[in-house]
């Protein structure tokens, strides 16, 4: 019985003595394409990306676990893009706090106009001698109900209460403003006019550990060596090597760490074995 304690103490020993000693191996790039630290501008693909990084703890809390802390990183660039817009013939625009009515002639146009939307319910109302609502007549004429000082209230034909409407007209290559942009005329048809802006737009590319991103045309895989650098490479069949060899070192471990339990409650259950009283 002594012996075969002897012997799985040894096992014990030797399976403790390997799970501690054991180096387990890590993620490390050589020579990444990328290598900078929380804030830091790179040039990837002939652009340039800001680098954010920042940890967050996940798990714990309430349920007893431990909390882990997870690392992530954005890229992000900002960059010029032509944005486009069709007024149709006939369809209304906002221009200069004003609305305009687009109107387009003929089957091959070279220009568009800008008519202006009058309010009238406003100009009406801020009219203190002219009703709020024009009235028709029986003949289908509209009028706008006049009264002067004396109070001696006189029909006004709309056509000549209300102002001329003003009109813009516009043809390829011309400029106005939109909406806080300075547009172009890029091209005028019979259905409708195309006009062409440049804006800022922003692109943001989201890293997580050990993901694979792909950045313009190119795919990377990102690691985090610490909580402040973000490393991509291209090389993918040397990162997937290293994850191979980590899996196979803990299936290792694992294993040797199962012996070890094994061996020390195998010893305990002899030794208490021996202290068993026989029966003859």
């Amino acid at each position: 019985m002594a012996v075969f304690v002897a012997l799985f103490l040894a096992v014990a020993g030797v399976a403790g003595a390997l799970t501690a000693t054991a180096d387990s191996p890590e993620i490390a790039f050589e020579s990444p394409e990328v290598d900078a630290a929380n804030g830091d501008t790179v040039q990837i693909g002939g652009e340039s990306y800001t680098v954010g990084i920042s940890e967050s703890e996940e798990g714990g809390g309430g349920h007893g676990g431990a909390a882990t802390t997870v690392v992530t990183g954005t890229l992000e660039r900002e960059f010029t893009a032509e944005t486009s817009e069709t007024w149709t013939n006939g369809s209304t625009v906002s221009i200069d706090d004003r609305e305009w009515r687009v109107e387009i002639t003929g089957e091959s146009p070279s220009e568009f106009t800008l008519v202006e939307v009058l309010d009238r319910q406003a100009i009406l109302e801020a009219d203190d001698s002219a009703d709020n609502q024009t009235v028709t007549s029986d003949a289908g004429e509209e009028f706008v109900l006049v009264t002067d000082e004396s109070g001696e209230t006189t029909s006004v034909p709309a056509d000549e209460y209300f102002p001329e409407p003003e009109e813009r007209s516009y043809a390829s290559g011309d400029t106005l403003q939109y909406n806080g942009n300075t547009v172009t005329v890029d091209d005028v048809t019979a259905d409708g006019a195309v006009v062409v802006w440049e804006t800022t737009q922003t692109e943001t590319i989201e890293i997580e550990q050990h993901s694979t991103v792909t950045v313009g045309d190119t795919e990377y895989v990102a690691h985090f060596p610490d909580a402040s650098t973000l490393q991509m490479t291209t090389d993918i069949e040397a990162y997937e090597s290293q994850a191979s060899e980590i899996k196979q070192f803990n299936q290792y471990n694992s294993g040797l760490s199962r012996v070890l339990i094994l061996s020390i409650l195998s010893s305990i259950m002899l030794a208490g074995m021996a202290f068993i009283p026989s029966r003859y």
